[in-house]
């Protein structure tokens, strides 16, 4: 596979849309659908070719990316309109959306039931907005390993890099953990705010003494940021965040009880309003509401 190969990117939402754009300006032929027509109109003014219909973008495919934003949607899609039985021979599935374990093996299963000669490659990705939009992901890919070489190409559009993790269904794995710990990093940061707003302690105190010593991620550091600017715009909305929580939790044998406390928080703060907004709006529902907030 090179980049004469055709490529179809179903879900034009805020990751799916980036990655389309990416391989359009790669060089790559690309096609996408999304159930919402206007989305597909940036992409189009980039090169894509617009499908009415999934089927019809899938046909002829070399690889079907599927960005979704959940499993009864890539399901619906897949399997309910019958678009998986509308790929070319000896196609590959590329599943990059975050649908959980179970999600995920329902995928194998239909695939292996449905289209034996379709290869799945399960393979979420890490990043928010601005990583896509840049081709900075990190993929977390798991799938044939006869498939790694011939992906890369696509893959390396997509990503700054892409870890390789044995059978299809790893990558969902590592994804679920990822999240967790994004979720542990974002509360911590927002009750830490407030417990620094409590005591007296300015920010720029805290962020001098988190960058003096071994605590600092970039990760958080950066949301800091993000919230003394009072800017809530979402790179990955709060509502979504929730949404990989509760994945995380489902696909537990021994779910964390801090885990589910920070999901029960969650879901007041999405009951709340503040669900669109991006998941450092954490600090928001805890408290000290400003007026100050600025989304756009």
């Amino acid at each position: 596979m090179d980049r004469g190969m055709k490529v179809t990117v179903l879900g034009m939402g805020t990751m799916g849309s980036a990655i389309a754009a990416n391989l359009c300006r790669a060089g790559f032929t690309t096609t996408v659908w999304d159930r919402t027509p206007a989305r597909t109109a940036p992409l189009e003014a980039l090169g894509a070719s617009v499908a009415a219909r999934p089927d019809d973008a899938v046909a002829n495919a070399h690889i079907v990316i599927t960005m979704l934003s959940d499993a009864n949607a890539v399901l619906s899609v897949l399997d309910q309109q019958k678009t998986l039985d509308a790929f070319s021979p000896d196609a590959v599935w590329l599943q990059m959306g975050t649908i959980g374990l179970r999600g995920t093996d329902r995928l194998i299963a239909l695939t292996a039931a449905r289209r034996p000669d379709v290869a799945f490659v399960d393979a979420p990705v890490a990043g928010s907005r601005q990583p896509a939009e840049k081709g900075e992901l990190l993929i977390l890919a798991s799938g044939p390993p006869r498939l790694e070489d011939a992906l890369q190409p696509v893959l390396d559009t997509i990503g700054r890099r892409t870890i390789w993790l044995g059978e299809a269904g790893r990558g969902t794995r590592l994804k679920l953990v990822l999240n967790s710990w994004l979720a542990f990093l974002m509360e911590g940061l927002a009750e830490t705010m407030t417990l620094a707003d409590e005591l007296g302690i300015a920010h720029d105190e805290l962020l001098d003494a988190l960058e003096a010593g071994p605590l600092a991620a970039p990760a958080a550091i950066a949301k800091l940021h993000k919230i003394d600017a009072h800017d809530y715009e979402h790179e990955f909305a709060l509502a979504w965040a929730l949404k990989d929580v509760d994945l995380a939790l489902a696909s537990a044998a021994n779910p964390s009880p801090a885990l589910a406390a920070i999901a029960e928080q969650w879901r007041r703060a999405v009951a709340e309003g503040y669900g669109p907004l991006d998941v450092s709006a954490a600090r928001l529902a805890l408290g000290r509401r400003d007026g100050r907030t600025r989304i756009a």
